[in-house]
C-alpha cells in the first residue's frame, strides 16, 4: 500500500509544472489524441506500423520477462495481481503524462524536438536512479524514455506510450525487479 500511495504522489509533478505553464501564458500539449493504430511511425527511411511496433515491443518485453519470472515463486502470481496491476496503471500513466504530456510539451516550445526528447528521456532514467535503480538499468530506462518519447511524438498520443510502459511495468514487478 505505501509503493501505491508513493506513486500516487507523482500526481503534483504533474499539477505543478502545469500550473506554472499555465501561469506563463504557455500552451501544455496533453497528447490526449486518440491514436490512429494503423498509421506507421516514419523515422528517416524506416516505416512501421503503429499496431506492429506495439506488438514487436510487448512480444520482446514478455520474452525478457519471461525468464526473470519463471525464476519467481508462482505462488507470489496471484497475491501480487491487484497490486500488480495498480501500480503497473497508476505508474505508467503517472509517469507518462509528466514526462512525454507536461515536460516534452513545454521543452518541445523552448528548445528543440531532440533536445526535448534527449532532456525529458535522460531525467526519466535519473528519476528511476533516484529511487533505487542500479546506473546500469537507469540507463536502460533512458533508452526506453526516448522510444516513448518518439512513440508519444509521431502518434501524438501518450496512449501507445502508456501501453508500452505499462506492460514493462507488469514485468518488472512479476520478474522481483520493483517491491
Amino acid at each position: 500500500m505505501t509503493i501505491l500511495l508513493k506513486r500516487l504522489m507523482l500526481f503534483w509533478m504533474i499539477v505543478l509544472p502545469a500550473c506554472q505553464q499555465r501561469l506563463f501564458k504557455k500552451s501544455v500539449n496533453w497528447y490526449s489524441h486518440k491514436p490512429n493504430w494503423n498509421e506507421p511511425i516514419i523515422i528517416g527511411r524506416h516505416k512501421i506500423h503503429t499496431r506492429l511496433f506495439l506488438l514487436i515491443g510487448v512480444l520482446s518485453n514478455c520474452i525478457v520477462y519471461f525468464f526473470f519470472i519463471a525464476q519467481q515463486d508462482r505462488s507470489l502470481f496471484f497475491s501480487l495481481l491487484w497490486f500488480c496491476i495498480a501500480f503497473s496503471l497508476i505508474n505508467a500513466v503517472f509517469e507518462e503524462v509528466i514526462w512525454r504530456g507536461v515536460m516534452l510539451s513545454a521543452l518541445q516550445h523552448a528548445a528543440s524536438l531532440l533536445y526535448a526528447i534527449v532532456l525529458t528521456s535522460v531525467g526519466f532514467g535519473l528519476l528511476h536512479l533516484s529511487i533505487g535503480f542500479p546506473l546500469f538499468l537507469s540507463l536502460l530506462i533512458s533508452g526506453a524514455g526516448v522510444i516513448y518519447a518518439v512513440l508519444t511524438i509521431k502518434t501524438n498520443s501518450l496512449y501507445p506510450a502508456i501501453v508500452f510502459h505499462l506492460v514493462i511495468n507488469i514485468g518488472m514487478v512479476y520478474s522481483g525487479f520493483i517491491i
